[in-house]
């Protein structure tokens, strides 16, 4: 299943029709869909895609000279292979017509030979720049991508014509798995396993989110349930702090001497590089108040999980791997997660409902040009969507309801008081408002709203893209 991806395929495509030399970078992390990306985009165009393994730094070698061979002729001798990496790579340069070059999984030609970004370079700058190639670098290890691809340091640097971080899907795109789903059943759907398309195509929409939870993720056979452990063995050294990390964050350890005194895996310092890294794959966030101007300054920044399917495994499956290796999938289900499962969505559904605020300004359908997008909160209260514009002295407020009961004018009138407490010096002269809620709003409240120009948004509109 190929879903959404358009402005990304829009990318390659531009680059493609250059008609010069390109060197395209594309890395993201595991299970984002970056293979996937790239056979869409090579599926009607001459190419040559090579995946990297973990075999031999010669046998890598032999089959990428072999497909280099079947570009230009219907097989490749037995046991042909060119003599070197730079052999191989200056013959690209004879490829006829506007060939696409992909060396997926690009990191671990680099673990078997740490000379293979170098002679890239060489043939690059002596022959691949003056052809019409279409070279494609992809690869999974986030770090390992940008020290030795696109860091000021490495061989490569100054070479690409173009690059880009892959992300997660939004709530939309997500949706689109399951058309078979109600808008609320898909707003469940992302709070568990957020954008990743590896992880969506595990569910399916035949059944509910319970039932596809016990099957996927806690039965010990299931496809998703040792994927967090798998995921940090396979990007990161030393896995075993990261998951430390993980851990104390999925606990509530939200600051850095917090999560460094709950992790144990050194001082504060050495828990930042951990965090850094952590940050760099998309699994940790730091937040800080929308209103706060400058939030790399920010003293109030919280350290939070950013991956949906990391933030449902660390809160019901690893506080009870135990029971779960006895068998006892059920009881979990029924006893752990189904009592509490609407609380944990409610969280998915306000990332959500700041994600929809942000489609609404790309389509310009906001009264002013926000600069922060995100929430507020201080020891007084919080609001779970904020929009802030400093330039236009606009502040956009917004609360999320995930409850079986229709959202009266009580939620509004809470909203309004807690305005005063976000902005007290009066910094934003213009305040609006929006409301989100899974059942639907009270008639009272539709009329209030109508007057007062305030937003009302139910789960069929975050999961779908603003025309």
């Amino acid at each position: 299943m190929f879903i959404n991806r358009a402005a990304e395929l829009a990318h390659l495509e531009e680059h493609y029709r250059s008609q010069r030399a390109e060197l395209f970078v594309l890395y993201g992390r595991r299970r984002v869909g970056k293979t996937e990306l790239l056979r869409r985009f090579c599926i009607d165009k001459p190419h040559v895609f090579f995946i990297a393994t973990l075999s031999s730094d010669l046998d890598q070698l032999a089959t990428f000279s072999q497909q280099i061979w079947r570009f230009t002729h219907a097989d490749a001798p037995e046991g042909f292979t060119f003599p070197s990496w730079e052999a191989a790579f200056r013959a690209l340069a004879d490829l006829p017509g506007r060939p696409i070059v992909v060396l997926d999984e690009f990191t671990y030609l680099i673990s078997g030979n740490k000379a293979i970004p170098s002679l890239l370079q060489k043939a690059w700058d002596e022959t691949l720049r003056r052809t019409q190639i279409f070279l494609i670098l992809c690869g999974s290890y986030v770090g390992m991508m940008e020290r030795e691809v696109l860091g000021y340091q490495a061989p490569l640097y100054g070479r690409r014509t173009g690059s880009y971080l892959l992300p997660a899907l939004e709530a939309p795109a997500a949706a689109a798995f399951f058309p078979a789903y109600t808008p609320v059943q898909q707003v469940e759907a992302w709070a568990v396993l957020g954008g990743m398309p590896y992880y969506l195509t595990a569910f399916s929409d035949q059944v509910d989110i319970l039932a596809n939870i016990r099957a996927h993720v806690l039965d010990s056979q299931g496809m998703l349930r040792r994927e967090p452990q798998l995921l940090l063995m396979e990007e990161l050294r030393e896995p075993r702090n990261y998951f430390s990390i993980l851990r104390a964050i999925a606990e509530g350890s939200t600051r850095l001497n917090e999560i460094s005194q709950a992790a144990r895996v050194g001082d504060a310092p050495t828990t930042a590089r951990y965090l850094d890294i952590l940050q760099g794959l998309r699994l940790v966030v730091r937040r800080v108040p929308a209103t706060d101007s400058r939030p790399e300054k920010s003293k109030r920044g919280l350290y939070q999980i950013g991956d949906a399917f990391l933030r449902f495994w660390f809160r019901y499956v690893h506080p009870n791997q135990g029971s779960l290796d006895l068998g006892l999938a059920d009881a979990i289900l029924a006893q752990r997660i189904r009592p509490t499962f609407d609380q944990f969505v409610s969280y998915a559904f306000e990332e959500a409902a700041r994600a929809y605020v942000t489609r609404l300004a790309r389509a310009g359908q906001l009264a002013f040009l926000p600069e922060r997008i995100g929430a507020w909160w201080d020891r007084s209260g919080e609001v779970d969507v904020v929009a802030v514009s400093d330039a236009d002295g606009h502040l956009l407020l917004g609360e999320c309801k995930w409850s079986v009961n229709p959202v009266g004018v009580d939620v509004l009138d809470d909203l309004q008081r807690k305005a005063q407490l976000v902005d007290p010096d009066g910094r934003w002269p213009a305040i609006s408002y929006i409301l989100f809620a899974k059942a639907g709003f009270t008639p009272a409240l539709a009329t209030r709203a109508a007057g007062e120009g305030v937003r009302l948004v139910g789960p069929e509109a975050v999961v779908v893209d603003v025309p």
